[in-house]
């Protein structure tokens, strides 16, 4: 999808593509963004918004983070519109005692100063889907479960890879 500053027709949203600015139809300049750049600018967003205290994301990122991949924008989708706007999907998790309008409204600010402040892009919606609610506590846990997952990840990599090399010496490590 090709979103343009110029006023030519687009085509319907899709997702995945490439966001393309350009100031003058007859210019040969162009400015492009992936569809991974918008959503990173709002992952990032997200952490300095009050009452957010993590994203969620699809079964793809869990079971990249099964591998040991880490992926910045999950809990994040976009798509252009026709006018070449962006719509922002997000996926938050919340802290317990949050009131979710607040979390809203504050969502949505957040991303339309960093979408709109570092692309020129408009932001034609936002949609914010809250999975979950969470207590410090829980919070708390879940990022220690993350991390204690992450950190056995790499060992597990090691024992994989030298079984396979005993084997080849006869068994013998």
């Amino acid at each position: 999808m090709v979103a343009s500053t110029a006023s030519a027709v687009q085509p319907e949203p899709i997702q995945g593509q490439d966001i393309d600015i350009a100031e003058d139809s007859d210019s040969e300049d162009s400015l492009t963004f992936s569809n991974g750049v918008i959503e990173k600018i709002v992952a990032i967003a997200m952490r300095d918004v009050p009452g957010v205290v993590g994203m969620k994301g699809s079964w793809l990122n869990r079971v990249q983070d099964a591998f040991g991949a880490s992926d910045t924008t999950k809990g994040v989708s976009v798509e252009v519109t026709p006018e070449s706007a962006v719509k922002v999907n997000v996926s938050v998790l919340i802290e317990y005692g949050a009131y979710a309008p607040q979390v809203f409204e504050d969502v949505k600010k957040a991303i339309v100063k960093q979408v709109t402040g570092m692309t020129g892009l408009e932001v034609a919606g936002v949609n914010l889907r809250i999975e979950d609610v969470l207590t410090p506590e829980e919070y708390k846990r879940s990022v220690e479960a993350e991390k204690d997952a992450e950190e056995a990840a790499p060992a597990a990599d090691a024992a994989e890879t030298k079984a396979p090399a005993a084997a080849e010496r006869g068994g013998k490590a």
